[in-house]
């Protein structure tokens, strides 16, 4: 491999000649070796996006001349429009907790091609500067919270279809499950009668609800920093640098993106990535006692409840010849803690890397909340593929459970009370018999007792 010298303020340090990163990311690839991974591409699409935008303004207001003007806006739209460059982006997530590694590593890619495109070499910083041009009127510090801001939006966008569609399909099981009755569980106990499709309208209730508050964390996004510079006091910026580019991303994006009136506070703290990682919590939640459900009422299939019959999708076990396992309720249950864990890192982020005037724990934050919206879109769509589509209802467990079921004599405590009720309930689990029977063994005369009795006249 052959190699170019670059030098800054710190000294000179050789860079691979075919690259074009330059002497900031060069160092940051040798001081911060700790995790290999590196930003997800819709991060860097969402900062090259947030560069363009600037890149348009500074040009609008004259500030960067036509000729590399144009040439940044090439480099920047083979990145935007052809997927190029993608892989020239190699620091690690833990980094400076301002993100400056990225940031300058952006603006030394664009720069090195750029001059490449005006017919200069790379690493010379001429014509085009990776600080005095690419990075013209801005600062790592409003720039990361910005990028923060666009690639949450873009994440969030796909994941909204994804619940729609978990909502459809739980809607269809609540018209497949209507008629259906079966035995309440409270406490893991026996409990009154409830219809399946209940159980599964709560699930879908509380799927609507989780997508109304992600909806309304989402618009909180729209208002970025940017032209906030270091402290959100817009030095080194001009006065409409702020307005033209938040004017620019919104045409770029087509998302209706706002400066925050307050830019310090975009700067200095994440209120709102904590706001929409926490609503993520919420649905992971939601979606655990879902998964948790489904899985315990599909348990069996001749030991268990064995009320759902699960799709088989794969052999369970490599001992236990025909063992089939809810392998999809398994799964998402795991993405669902993963989930929580990530918002437990966002939140520990915000109290701990909002010190003073900069929060300097950016990368870590943005990267657990689009890992959350990730495999949230990727769990959900697999256990609706591959689990509930494929759910049915096992009639004869169901039926046969009703029948043994004791809290059936709820239904008659206001006849001959609660004491009465209690008495039959538990001789009939000590003789093994039903309610019905020993309401007959004990001679009592209540008028309509099949009426009563009936677990659907129950719900």
């Amino acid at each position: 491999m052959s190699f170019r010298t670059e030098k800054d303020v710190l000294g000179e340090i050789e860079v691979p000649s075919n690259v074009y990163w330059g002497i900031n990311t060069q160092r940051a690839i040798k001081n911060f070796q700790i995790s290999g991974k590196t930003f997800p591409q819709v991060f860097i699409t969402a900062l090259a996006q947030l560069k363009k935008a600037c890149l348009l303004a500074n040009m609008g207001l004259d500030l960067i001349n036509k000729d590399n003007g144009n040439a940044v806006l090439q480099a920047i739209n083979e990145i935007l429009k052809e997927n190029k460059h993608l892989d020239q982006f190699p620091i690690d997530i833990f980094q400076t907790g301002s993100g400056t590694q990225t940031n300058m590593n952006m603006n030394e890619v664009l720069a090195n091609r750029a001059n490449e495109i005006l017919g200069h070499p790379r690493g010379k910083k001429y014509p085009v500067h990776p600080n005095d041009h690419v990075n013209k009127s801005q600062s790592s510090n409003d720039v990361i919270p910005s990028t923060m801001h666009i690639s949450a939006l873009h994440m969030i966008q796909k994941l909204f279809p994804t619940l729609e569609k978990l909502i459809e399909h739980l809607d269809n099981k609540i018209k497949d499950f209507k008629d259906i009755v079966k035995v309440g569980r409270t406490h893991l106990q026996d409990a009154v009668p409830i219809p399946l499709s209940l159980e599964f309208e709560v699930y879908k209730k509380q799927i609507k609800t989780n997508l109304e508050r992600l909806k309304n964390a989402y618009d909180e996004l729209y208002y970025i920093p940017i032209g906030g510079t270091a402290l959100g006091t817009g030095l080194n910026a001009h006065k409409d640098f702020a307005k033209l580019t938040v004017s620019h991303l919104s045409k770029i994006t087509d998302l209706p993106f706002k400066v925050n009136p307050v830019k310090a506070e975009g700067i200095a703290s994440h209120n709102t990535i904590v706001n929409l990682s926490g609503n993520l919590r919420l649905l992971a939640l939601s979606l655990l006692k879902m998964a948790n459900d489904i899985r315990l009422m599909g348990s069996g299939p001749r030991a268990g409840l064995s009320e759902l019959i699960l799709p088989q999708n794969e052999p369970g076990s490599s001992i236990m010849p025909g063992k089939i396992n809810p392998t999809q309720s398994e799964a998402l249950i795991q993405v669902c803690l993963q989930v929580i864990g990530n918002d437990s890192v966002v939140s520990f982020g915000e109290a701990y890397g909002s010190i003073l005037d900069l929060n300097v724990c950016k990368p870590i934050m943005i990267i657990n909340l689009l890992e959350s919206i990730e495999i949230l879109i990727g769990g959900i769509n697999s256990f609706i593929d591959n689990c509930l589509s494929g759910l049915k209802a096992n009639i004869e467990q169901i039926n046969k459970n009703l029948e043994r079921m004791l809290m059936i004599v709820t239904n008659l405590t206001p006849i001959i009370g609660y004491d009465k009720c209690s008495e039959i309930a538990q001789r009939a689990y000590k003789e093994g018999k039903s309610c019905r029977a020993v309401i007959k063994d004990m001679g009592l005369k209540i008028d309509n007792l099949d009426e009563l009795l009936d677990p659907k006249k129950m719900v």
